[in-house]
């Protein structure tokens, strides 16, 4: 007879990972949260303190940063990748995060990475103040490679109607400030990888900034939340800097006939992108990765001085201007 383990599924490591992380996601409890891990469902009471309140949802994985993960064997910090792209997206439409739903998929169920990565998923809820309330681990042999595995995250929040349209809100003469981005986040791995491994033959031990190249790439996504609750009433729009970069980012959150002008000798562009800037034009840079800036907040000139000195790192980077819409960068 042939047993479901004989086909490579493991029902029993399956449940010991269920055990393991029961501690963590309990970590992540807010006060909507009704029951606990091991339902058919997640279950969140609704907040009672809004008007007219929408419900949002976004969803995301962490691209091939989880291959350096894998290859490094360093899995605790990709969890915290996957709730920032998420949850950072959710405020840019001025929701509040309530809750994380996650799916892991592997060829064969590692109980300690598997645990590592969940670790880093609550450590990232709790940063940005949501509840883990569910999730979905697929051992699938023959899909993976045995080592393999796969991260997909779904934040969902809320906002109120009346504050969601904030592109209507923003207008010519207001300024752009930008907070600092931890390093590449999770966007343009695929080239990083590409020049740094294959084109300069570098290793994860490469001493770089004083510690270990992999180090740097696996610095996780630095997750805005607690910035945006605090500022939200000093906040006209924000921009999260993902794939594109500023130049694709940032008109997404830019009416018609306006073009937003950034200084580039400004932007505290970080050492990692001064290295991969050696084999990559700087165009390309500017499109693939954040190049140091992890969001961007259109702010009114009254409150300039008020983001600066709340917002840690802030810093002035553009303003807006009337033109076509778009990016500059002078």
């Amino acid at each position: 007879m042939i047993s479901y383990k004989d086909a490579g599924v493991d029902i029993d490591a399956g449940n010991s990972f269920v055990e393991n992380i029961k501690p963590f996601v309990k970590s992540t409890k807010t006060a909507g949260v009704l029951g606990g891990i091991g339902s058919f469902a997640g279950a969140f009471e609704f907040p009672k303190n809004y008007k007219e309140p929408v419900i949002l949802a976004a969803t995301d994985g962490v691209g091939t940063k989880l291959k350096l993960a894998i290859d490094s064997g360093i899995h605790h910090t990709v969890g915290i990748d996957l709730v920032a792209m998420c949850v950072n997206d959710l405020i840019c439409n001025f929701g509040e995060p309530l809750f994380f739903l996650d799916y892991y998929a592997t060829g064969s169920l590692d109980v300690k990475t598997a645990t590592n990565v969940i670790k880093g998923i609550t450590d990232g809820c709790k940063e940005a103040e949501c509840a883990l309330i569910g999730g979905e681990t697929a051992e699938m042999p023959g899909m993976y490679n045995k080592d393999d595995y796969d991260l997909a995250g779904f934040a969902v929040g809320v906002a109120e109607k009346s504050e969601m349209d904030r592109v209507s809100l923003v207008k010519e003469g207001y300024k752009l400030i930008a907070l600092p981005s931890s390093g590449l986040h999770s966007n343009g791995f695929s080239l990083a990888r590409k020049v740094l491994f294959e084109k300069m033959k570098l290793g994860f031990d490469y001493e770089f900034e004083r510690k270990p190249l992999i180090e740097t790439l696996l610095m996780p996504t630095k997750i805005y939340v607690k910035t945006f609750k605090k500022l939200k009433n000093k906040i006209v729009a924000l921009a999260h800097i993902t794939g594109g970069g500023l130049v694709e980012n940032l008109p997404r959150v830019l009416p018609e006939n306006t073009t937003a002008v950034i200084d580039k000798d400004s932007i505290k562009v970080l050492p990692v992108f001064e290295l991969l800037s050696e084999h990559v034009a700087e165009d390309e840079m500017f499109r693939a990765f954040n190049m140091g800036v992890g969001m961007v907040l259109v702010v009114k000139n009254k409150d300039v001085d008020t983001v600066l000195n709340e917002a840690e790192g802030s810093y002035l980077i553009g303003e807006l201007i009337s033109g076509e819409r778009k990016v500059v960068l002078k």
